[in-house]
């Protein structure tokens, strides 16, 4: 196992840890002041969101919000007694960069090793297979197959699958997307060969697309948390904790993950 393998391991039996401990505990009922203004320091939960991610946000037939991040959003709203404010970015990395900025408090993303030195986080919300997308007419027939020489293989700017596969493919070329509208546009017009990012996104993009497939196979999971600035008080954090691990919020991520269509769940988070 790699050491990249052996940090994210860490993490996530360190997450998985605290959510068993956690989980008998129950629903926040009561919200001490510190802890309201330890996250929703300005008096509004400023949630970081970006489109086209069932993950995070995408819009209904009828323009309303749905996603896991969006309806996550609400309940800790309705929970800490706050507004909640959409925050509209790009791509995640910019969500990060305005966490560690202190302009949002809030979001919901892949919490790798090195997020989490930028970032803290939550025990794990859900977990996503990360695989490609291929468009129609592709030869390719399952992910093993991608790492080949002449191949362009896209991800998202600054992405963590940027980082990860600018390593481990040996022969494909990695091009950088500026967004995943950018990455559908390039493979429609025959840029790229393969998209890679998480299963949930590539069915989001591939209804897109006609005839596109989401490749079957993975090159790595992905184990998406709560994330909040650093330094936030230490009650806040147990809260936010207590509120990840409870029945009804583990109910609440499955119910929206459905409601906003996500696929690609890994097996063991179904």
């Amino acid at each position: 196992m790699s050491r990249q393998g052996r940090q994210t391991r860490r993490v996530v039996l360190a997450s998985v840890a605290l959510a068993l401990l956690t989980a008998c505990a129950g629903p926040p009922t009561t919200v001490d002041s510190a802890v309201r203004a330890a996250l929703a320091p300005t008096g509004t939960l400023r949630v970081g969101v970006y489109l086209g991610s069932p993950t995070s946000m995408v819009k209904a037939a009828d323009g309303s919000e749905r996603g896991v991040t969006v309806e996550l959003g609400r309940a800790l709203g309705r929970q800490l007694g706050v507004p909640v404010q959409w925050v509209m970015h790009t791509r995640v990395p910019e969500i990060i960069e305005s966490l560690k900025a202190g302009r949002v408090d809030l979001t919901l993303t892949n919490a790798s090793p090195a997020r989490a030195r930028e970032v803290d986080f939550s025990p794990t919300v859900l977990s996503l297979e990360s695989g490609y997308l291929v468009p129609a007419g592709s030869a390719l027939r399952e992910a093993a197959e991608v790492d080949r020489a002449g191949h362009r293989v896209g991800v998202t700017q600054g992405s963590t699958s940027q980082g990860v596969l600018s390593r481990e493919l040996r022969q494909a070329k990695v091009v950088a997307a500026a967004s995943v509208p950018a990455a559908v546009a390039m493979l429609r017009a025959g840029e790229l060969h393969a998209y890679a990012t998480n299963k949930a996104i590539l069915f989001d993009m591939s209804d897109q697309l006609p005839g596109s497939r989401v490749l079957p196979g993975h090159w790595a999971l992905e184990h998406l948390a709560l994330a909040v600035p650093q330094g936030r008080d230490a009650a806040a954090r147990e809260w936010l904790q207590r509120f990840v691990a409870a029945a009804d919020t583990r109910a609440l991520v499955l119910e929206s993950a459905a409601r906003a269509g996500l696929r690609g769940l890994a097996s063991h988070a179904r």
